[in-house]
Order: C-alpha cells, then sequence, then structure tokens
C-alpha cells in the first residue's frame, strides 16, 4: 500500500514536472525571438544574430537560395539591410507558434515584416531551435518573401 503510494506520488511528482517543464522552455524560446526583435529594431545586428546558431552548421534557406554558418548569414544580413542605401527598418513578428519537440528542441513558424522609410516586407518564416549549453539557438531558418 505505502510502495504503491509512493509510486503513485512519484508519477504524479513527474506528471506535474514535465508538463511545467515545456511551457518554462516555450517562454525561453519565445524570449530568443523577442530579444532578436528589440535588436533589430535598434540597429543591432550582432545582437540579433545572437539568437542563431554560432556554428558553420547554421543553415538558412530564402527565396531558393541557401546560407551555411553562422558568419556567411550574417554577411548576408549586412549586405541585404546593412549596405549602402538599405536601411534596416523596424522588425515585426507574430502569429508565432512554438512547437516543442523535447526539452531541448523546438519548431517554430510565424510572420516577419520589416518596415523601411522605402518599403514594406515580410513573409513566413519556420525555425528549429535546440537547446545548447550557451542556451536556446536558431540551428535552421527557412524564411519566404
Amino acid at each position: 500500500m505505502i510502495r504503491s503510494m509512493a509510486c503513485t506520488a512519484c508519477f504524479f511528482a513527474f506528471t506535474l514536472f514535465a508538463s511545467a517543464a515545456p511551457g518554462d522552455e516555450e517562454k525561453a524560446v519565445r524570449g530568443i525571438l523577442e530579444a532578436q526583435q528589440t535588436a533589430w529594431n535598434k540597429g543591432d545586428l550582432v545582437g540579433f544574430m545572437d539568437g542563431y546558431w554560432k556554428d558553420d552548421k547554421l543553415f538558412y534557406i530564402s527565396g531558393g537560395n541557401t546560407v551555411q554558418g553562422w558568419k556567411a548569414l550574417k554577411e548576408r544580413y549586412e549586405k541585404v539591410y546593412q549596405g549602402e542605401g538599405k536601411e534596416m527598418g523596424k522588425l515585426k513578428f507574430s502569429e508565432l507558434n512554438v512547437e516543442m519537440l523535447g526539452t531541448d528542441a523546438a519548431f517554430v513558424r510565424g510572420k516577419w515584416e520589416v518596415v523601411t522609410a522605402k518599403e514594406t516586407i515580410g513573409g513566413w518564416f519556420t525555425l528549429v531551435m535546440k537547446k545548447l549549453p550557451d542556451g536556446w539557438k536558431v540551428t535552421h531558418d527557412h524564411t519566404s518573401k
């Protein structure tokens, strides 16, 4: 009887912990996206890039083109948004959906929009994010316009 009660108590404790953990991790994932949006809107590209995995295996797809590696992606953003005659504008994420794939992986989809003095551009994105030793990072980004 006591053993049965102890097992039941352990089961409920595990269930509560397991159900609470993904909520906390989802908040952490959303926090990375909020930090990226804030950094972008301050013109801080390096701060925006902090949300990405700083590794050569980082993968980015947009407009039928691919970029592999953190440094290459940063250079792409610099060229497109900070090159001569360019501006970063204001970034807004919306319609975010975070699906936890475990305690250390997430699938995220949503809309993005950048408003500059000349134009408004936007589209959809899907991200694979992983919890790494230095926190949650985007490891795969597929963005459409």
